[in-house]
């Protein structure tokens, strides 16, 4: 038995250890915001957090997370968009919108430990890949949010 705890809520699961914490999410849970891209780690479509940091969930055995706090795109608020979901609206950044809860979640993690990230701390620390190519509007979206939390 493995136990989980995701977005607030325990959960007993009697799963190898080994198996991807992705694949938990989606199909054990039934949280489908957490997408599958690559499986490779390389894409971010699955970035959670764990403990407050982003990772890439396709790659993370269970065993690596049991017992800690683990955040989805549904965990991120209480009901109502957050400043980040607002701010990816009014800059148009999704088109397809399949790698759109990856990029939050890797941007809200970022923006806890760094509230005012310059572009560069924003292009090293999220990695992840919009095959829209929609970067410029999510760095204007960035931007808005830091622009907001200096004002």
């Amino acid at each position: 038995m493995v136990e989980l705890k995701i977005n607030g809520l325990v959960h007993q699961l009697d799963l190898e250890p080994e198996a991807p914490l992705l694949w938990v999410i989606r199909d054990e849970i039934g949280l489908k915001g957490t997408k599958f891209g690559c499986g490779i780690a390389s894409c971010g479509a699955c970035t959670v957090h764990v403990d407050g940091v982003a990772i890439r969930s396709c790659v993370t055995p269970l065993s690596a997370v049991a017992g800690k706090e683990i955040t989805t795109i549904e965990g991120l608020t209480d009901g109502g968009p957050t400043a980040i979901q607002k701010a990816w609206v009014a800059n148009q950044v999704p088109q397809c919108g399949y790698c759109q809860s990856g990029m939050i979640m890797a941007v809200s993690a970022l923006l806890k430990v760094n509230p005012k990230p310059s572009q560069d701390e924003l292009d090293a620390t999220v990695s992840n890949i919009c095959r829209c190519g929609t970067y410029e509007r999510i760095r204007a979206a960035v931007a808005e949010l830091v622009a907001s939390a200096e004002g």
